[in-house]
């Protein structure tokens, strides 16, 4: 069961944090190591990995590119979720019975290394289940459905007061660092670090070291840089006439309901290969189709659920793309070698095609039939 139970796990942690790099950088690199110590392949691992991830992401209000996605063609985040899971439930499950038989058909050997992890863990770190309240806590609150910004905020102030809890000496550690003073001066600074800054902790075990390594609000810089430049590079090609330019080649292969969804998920898919970057897709995709669609007299979330069924899902799939090679360097497997496993990120695109073609829950505003 380890395979599906990757996926499942991932797929957990990624729906809680909105952040498939993330999940796949800790989560993903302790589960990777399970998988070699228990002989599964890094490709096979790896795919699992990807796949729960981008599930969790995908469906999750805390995700940017959810929150992009929704935003950009002007539909209520929660109405475009729940959309999705038309297509996204039927995708995870095809998914999960996939590495369930890939898993049953596995005659590797168990190994020692979940105790390895768990004994080094339990030797550095305070553990126990009161540390559950931060995640259920973020639960509940996107359950409630709260905005995205309240939600980080007060995950990020429940999990500070935790550490200072249950976790003082190492928050003491890493504020000694930083600076000196008195007792609190000091563990102010510590958990400041853990929230903003990169903070490694040493425990004697290598992979257990980049487990529990963070990159803090720093690490998120580079994502918050490209977002900005594919919002300016969108701007520019739809001032420049660019975006009604493609509008146009694309206008032959959009006449029909499948066609239409078809082409905006290719579109989706080859910009990723193109542009290299799932947020630069996303908002032009975006851009190509919208007048298309209400042209047509479709719902806005249909565009924004195929947007996100093909320019989010595909991108680790692109290895010259920046999710692509995050992946590749963060789990060292290259992009080609655990693509054919990331059997969510394939099936996804095609299940949105599917869904247009049997119609179901699409619906076209009375005077655009007539």
């Amino acid at each position: 069961m380890f395979l599906l139970t990757s996926c499942v796990i991932c797929a957990i942690v990624s729906l809680m944090t909105g952040s498939s790099w993330t999940t796949i950088a800790t989560i993903g690199v302790a589960l990777l190591g399970i998988g070699r110590a228990e002989g599964f392949s890094d490709a096979a691992t790896a795919g699992a990995i990807i796949s729960g991830a981008y599930f969790g992401d995908k469906i999750s209000p805390l995700s940017d590119t959810t929150v992009m996605a929704s935003s950009f063609n002007k539909v209520d985040l929660f109405t475009h979720i729940r959309y999705m899971m038309l297509t996204t439930v039927p995708s995870i499950i095809i998914t999960l019975v996939i590495f369930t038989i890939l898993g049953l058909s596995h005659s590797g050997t168990e190994e020692g290394q979940i105790g390895v992890y768990s004994s080094v863990l339990a030797e550095n770190f305070h553990i126990t289940p009161w540390l559950m309240i931060v995640p259920a806590l973020t639960v509940l609150m996107i359950w409630k459905k709260l905005p995205a910004i309240l939600v980080l905020a007060l995950s990020t102030l429940t999990a500070a007061i935790a550490a200072l809890i249950f976790q003082p000496d190492i928050i003491a550690t890493i504020g000694e660092g930083v600076t000196d003073g008195s007792r609190a001066r000091i563990m102010f600074s510590g958990v400041a670090e853990t929230i903003y800054n990169t903070v490694s902790i040493a425990t004697g075990n290598a992979d257990v070291d980049m487990l529990v390594t963070s990159r803090g609000m720093v690490g998120m810089l580079n994502t918050v840089f490209l977002i900005i430049c594919a919002m300016c590079f969108g701007a520019c090609m739809r001032a420049s006439g660019m975006i009604a330019d493609l509008a146009r080649v694309m206008t032959p292969f959009t006449r029909t309901r499948t066609g239409l969804v078809a082409s905006t998920v290719v579109t989706g898919t080859a910009l990723n290969g193109i542009v290299s970057d799932q947020y630069l897709s996303i908002i032009l995709t975006s851009n190509i189709y919208r007048e298309t669609y209400e042209k047509d007299g479709y719902e806005p979330r249909l565009l924004s659920r195929s947007v996100e069924d093909s320019a989010t899902v595909t991108s680790p799939l692109v290895p010259w793309s920046s999710c692509g090679m995050t992946q590749a360097t963060i789990l060292s497997v290259p992009t080609l070698v655990y693509a054919p496993f990331c059997f969510f990120n394939i099936i996804s695109p095609f299940m949105s095609i599917l869904m247009a073609a049997i119609g179901w829950k699409i619906v076209k505003h009375p005077a655009a039939k007539k």
